[in-house]
């Protein structure tokens, strides 16, 4: 099992999230983040910091395409740890439908 970042955090990137990881798994992209789910050790602790309810297990019905996302960027996006501020319009499109499509970037973000 691991954790993935789903749909919800695009245009939110809330980073809540990476302060809590233990082990430093989740990696920035322009406009989200993703969990490496080879590094997510499943302690399940970023859940509940998410303010934008963007973090699921995969254990969970229908995220398989969101955890081959999360694999796939992880790789070549940069590691973040530390919080900075969420975009200045993330909540205005927290909990906006059909992200992925619309506004998703695989442009890498700029880490720590």
């Amino acid at each position: 099992m691991t954790f993935v970042v789903t749909d919800n955090c695009i245009k939110c990137k809330y980073m809540d999230c990476v302060e809590v990881c233990p082990v430093d798994c989740f990696y920035e992209g322009e406009n989200m983040l993703v969990i490496n789910p080879d590094e997510c050790i499943d302690c399940g602790v970023c859940e509940p910091e998410c303010p934008a309810k963007a973090i699921f297990p995969d254990t969970e019905p229908g995220l398989e395409s969101w955890l081959k996302l999360n694999a796939e960027y992880a790789p070549v996006w940069p590691n973040i740890t530390i919080k900075r501020p969420e975009p200045a319009d993330a909540k205005a499109f927290d909990g906006v439908a059909g992200k992925l499509d619309q506004y998703f970037s695989p442009n890498p973000g700029q880490g720590d």
